[in-house]
C-alpha cells in the first residue's frame, strides 16, 4: 500500500491534444501526441490508444495525464507524459474531466 504522501508526488495535469498522428515503428500501435498544459506548456507523448481513437477524433479532446515521469524514448517521439485510460476489453478509453477546465489544471 502506498501513502498519501506517496500519492501525493505524483503530479496529474489536464492539457488539450493539439496534434495526432501514428508512431511509426512501435512495437505495438501507437500515436504520438502534442498536448497543451497551458502555463505548463507543450508536452508529447506516445499512447497505445489506436482501438478506439482515430488521430483526428483526439484533436481538441482534453486528456488527463502524469506529468512527473521520467521521459522515455518510443520510436519517433521522447514521451514526456502519460495519458491515463481505463483498460477495456476493446481498448483503452481516455480518462477525461466531466467539464472543460483551463489546461494546466491540477488533478486533486
Amino acid at each position: 500500500m502506498i501513502t498519501l504522501e506517496d500519492f501525493d508526488k505524483i503530479e496529474l495535469r489536464v492539457g488539450k491534444v493539439i496534434d495526432a498522428s501514428v508512431n511509426k515503428g512501435t512495437r505495438h500501435p501507437a500515436y504520438k501526441l502534442k498536448i497543451d498544459f497551458g502555463p505548463l506548456g507543450i508536452k508529447k507523448s506516445s499512447a497505445q490508444i489506436t482501438d478506439l481513437y482515430k488521430p483526428e477524433d483526439l484533436i481538441n479532446r482534453q486528456v488527463i495525464a502524469v506529468m512527473n515521469f521520467k521521459p522515455i524514448h518510443i520510436s519517433e517521439v521522447t514521451s514526456e507524459v502519460r495519458i491515463l485510460g481505463a483498460e477495456t476489453n476493446e481498448g483503452i478509453v481516455l480518462l477525461n474531466t466531466d467539464k472543460e477546465v483551463e489546461n494546466g489544471s491540477k488533478i486533486s
